[in-house]
């Protein structure tokens, strides 16, 4: 009864993620099909949390999922478990007690479904800095990367067409919502490179590198294309490149961290970076070395820039 009432209240129809109730361009039908499965597994991980909060129960729900696919489903657990730690007053370390548990291997996708949360509640904005608190210095900033896809994802003509800005955004904080809502285009313009290229040239040119850091991160970790379109993409992102290169590298580490491995991914890197995914996610590891505290320039951002620079 308390999983039906959750969901009557919290739940998310798998019609909401189609492409045609999204209002997605609809090019490619092997990318669109790829695309909407990926959404369908982030919702069934949700939905998974809001029927069981239980870190190890949920946990063996999403490894019967495809490898693959798996990540989504821990992203999408990620943020279940941060709406109900928000919403119910009993018991409030469900997310703490997964990203320390089973989830402990998926860092990159639990702090992302964080920020689908604070996106999907308003008022949890206004506490941002208590919900960061818990979380990585680091990574928390993909915080707002995951509210600016969520974004990009479900208000698309406000934040893709008409290229609108969050309100009261920091200077960084936007340059990171930029690359949270570049991840969506993968999914808005249906995977389609040329149609994506189009859409980001667009937006201010101050936008444009974070942008294609998110495109990325999501054609090298979500896939969908073929080596052609990948070829094509890195060719349209013409000065823009190292920044392809970038989000590339945090997908691979993503995969290897989660040993969840995917041809695409591996495709990509060696299309974007030059190199293998083992080797683009030790770039990663590498430029985490000696990295400053927090300061006038974010750390997150320091590490991104030392990774893009390996890839000039």
């Amino acid at each position: 009864m308390l999983s039906r009432f959750r969901r009557s209240i919290l739940g998310i129809p798998l019609s909401e993620i189609t492409f045609a109730r999204r209002g997605f361009h609809n090019g490619d039908r092997r990318a669109r099909k790829h695309l909407e499965q990926v959404g369908s597994t982030f919702v069934y991980g949700y939905h998974a949390a809001l029927d069981s909060d239980d870190a190890e129960s949920l946990a063996q729900h999403i490894n019967r999922i495809d490898s693959g696919l798996r990540g989504f489903a821990f992203e999408g657990a990620s943020m279940g478990l941060t709406l109900l730690d928000r919403l119910t007053f009993l018991k409030r370390d469900r997310l703490r007690n997964f990203l320390n548990g089973p989830a402990s291997a998926h860092p990159y996708m639990v702090h992302v479904g964080v920020g689908w949360a604070l996106a999907r509640v308003p008022w949890l904005r206004r506490r941002l800095q208590i919900e960061l608190s818990h979380l990585d210095p680091l990574l928390r900033w993909l915080v707002v990367d995951g509210f600016g896809f969520h974004e990009g994802y479900f208000q698309w003509r406000r934040y893709v067409a008409d290229r609108a800005v969050p309100r009261n955004p920091t200077d960084y904080a936007l340059r990171v919502f930029d690359q949270g809502l570049g991840r969506s285009i993968w999914f808005v313009d249906g995977a389609d490179v040329r149609r994506i290229s189009s859409t980001i040239a667009a937006f201010p040119r101050a936008r444009q590198a974070d942008l294609w850091s998110g495109i990325g991160l999501a054609c090298t970790y979500a896939g969908g294309v073929d080596r052609n379109a990948i070829e094509i993409l890195h060719n349209l992102a013409g000065q823009n490149q190292s920044q392809l290169a970038q989000g590339a590298a945090f997908a691979a580490k993503a995969r290897q961290l989660a040993g969840n491995q995917a041809e695409h991914t591996e495709l990509a890197c060696r299309v974007f970076c030059g190199i293998s995914a083992d080797s683009a996610a030790a770039v990663t590891d590498e430029a985490l070395l000696n990295l400053p505290s927090e300061g006038t320039e974010p750390a997150y951002e320091i590490w991104r820039t030392r990774i893009r620079k390996s890839f000039c």
